[in-house]
């Protein structure tokens, strides 16, 4: 089954760079910036789906922000690690099976710290929403 990559244009575009050229562009998506491939499974469709999103490392883990920009539903790749949180993950050029796990309480609060060093506009997406915005961890298996 062939993967769907996120039907955001530019989503898209930077996808098949990241993938044509093995991590070499996209990886760095802005300066300082670095962004990973994220594939789940649809919840509904049982299709592999992909997309771009900032990162951070957390010890041998990796942390992303669930934001979907700061609307009131929470993003596809969320609702479908939240039915199965198993995922494959490209950072760069290392591809790895990863399993999901949403972050609460202190560990949320400093991990939500740290993404907004590298990307503040998640303090102004969380003000344009009345739902939490989660925090996942992404743990090789």
């Amino acid at each position: 089954m062939s993967v769907v990559d996120s039907p955001v244009g530019w989503v898209k575009q930077h996808i098949r760079k990241y993938i044509e050229s093995d991590g070499a562009e996209g990886h760095e998506w802005q300066p300082g910036v670095f962004t990973l491939l994220l594939t789940t499974i649809g919840r509904k469709s049982g299709q592999p789906r992909r997309t771009a999103l900032i990162y951070q490392p957390y010890g041998d883990a990796y942390v992303v922000i669930a934001s979907n920009g700061g609307a009131v539903e929470h993003p596809a790749w969320y609702l479908n690690l939240a039915a199965e949180n198993r995922a494959e993950v490209q950072v760069g050029s290392d591809v790895f099976n990863a399993k999901a796990r949403t972050a609460s309480g202190d560990e949320r609060a400093e991990l939500w710290k740290l993404m907004t060093e590298v990307w503040p506009d998640y303090d102004s997406y969380a003000t344009k929403t009345d739902r939490e915005i989660p925090v996942v961890v992404l743990e090789r298996v």
